[in-house]
């Protein structure tokens, strides 16, 4: 496996929205290169920990590799207590010679990963929802239209059903609804009649196959300004594989549900239907009540669980952006318990 360093995106701003001190219980849900876990585990040393989850085994190797260089820098710059400062402490079921542990799975499962780790609750949780540099990169995981290689798109290689399945099987009426619900293609019927005609000469095979299916199914005029005229029905195809919709809103709940009192929940979005789902997600956990708004009283006896951090989403500056394009999208709100 290649090495790789994410470039973490909001990173200052995500920092200082989790509110990161000595001694905290950390969970990075989507670890990546560990681009935020370092800076994590830097503002909760000396004695705080970090539980870190990625469906990706190649994330989380390159993540193990990351934090141990991290470790090793801080003990050459702060002296050997460093690097055994976390030796023997004991987080819920288990005593650990490091301050973080590796967790391979899907970050909807926060309830129970922490059930098995023997952790009531956590001060910080951070879900990053972006695709790392890496994985976009690395032609042969199949997420970009930039880089050839198999159709594949899957986070966790070893589950599920491959792009390629989904473009070969698929109903055209079925396309036509993925591209469109969750890549807000306004081409998603043409897209869909371009595959299923393609397709039945031969299939569909690379992300290249696809990128010039699409290209051919919008008109040029349509492909003059704007992003890659694949760049919608990727992202739907992604999303769809991976089931990542379906499962965020239950995943909030459950984290938000994780935290102690006072933690916080910050949450990274990079296209409209993630940050529209956290948004509502958000104003249903500070709510409380949901007894129709013309009854005099309360009946259904439920009280707020927090309170909304950001009224409007945290963007990233100019700077950022020029520095780390694929930025441009994201947003970032928080959360935090009561």
């Amino acid at each position: 496996m290649i090495p790789f360093r994410h470039k973490p995106v909001l990173w200052q701003a995500t920092i200082n929205l989790l509110n990161l001190r000595p001694g905290l219980v950390a969970v990075d849900c989507t670890v990546g290169a560990a681009g935020h876990s370092r800076t994590i585990l830097e503002h909760i040393k000396p004695d705080g920990f970090l539980i870190a989850i990625d469906q990706d085994p190649q994330a989380l190797q390159a993540a193990a590799a990351n934090l141990e260089s991290f470790l090793a820098e801080q003990s050459a710059t702060q002296g050997q207590t460093q690097s055994t400062e976390a030796a023997g402490r004991v987080i819920g079921h288990k005593a650990y010679d490091k301050p973080y542990t590796m967790v391979h799975s899907n970050f909807s499962r926060i309830k129970e990963i922490l059930a098995e780790l023997g952790v009531a609750a956590v001060d910080a949780v951070l879900m990053d929802l972006g695709v790392s540099s890496f994985q976009l990169d690395e032609g042969e995981r199949g997420f970009s239209y930039q880089h050839n290689g198999p159709l594949d798109m899957r986070m966790n290689p070893d589950a599920g059903r491959t792009a390629k399945e989904v473009v070969n099987q698929a109903s055209a009426r079925e396309l036509e609804e993925i591209f469109w619900r969750y890549g807000e293609e306004r081409w998603s019927r043409r897209i869909a009649q371009f595959i299923v005609e393609e397709r039945a000469k031969a299939p569909i095979e690379t992300t290249e196959d696809l990128v010039t299916v699409i290209k051919k199914a919008i008109p040029a005029g349509a492909r003059e300004d704007g992003p890659h005229p694949a760049k919608r029905s990727f992202q739907a195809l992604r999303i769809f594989v991976n089931g990542e919709l379906e499962i965020l809103q239950q995943a909030i709940e459950d984290a938000a549900e994780s935290l102690a009192p006072g933690g916080r929940l910050c949450i990274i979005t990079f296209h409209s239907l993630e940050d529209r789902l956290v948004k509502e997600a958000f104003k249903k956990l500070a709510a409380g009540c949901t007894c129709p708004k013309d009854l005099p009283v309360c009946v259904c006896g439920k009280s707020p669980r927090g309170k909304i951090l950001t009224s409007k989403p945290i963007l990233p500056q100019p700077e950022e952006i020029a520095e780390n394009p694929r930025s441009r999208s994201a947003k970032l709100r928080g959360f935090e318990k009561y």
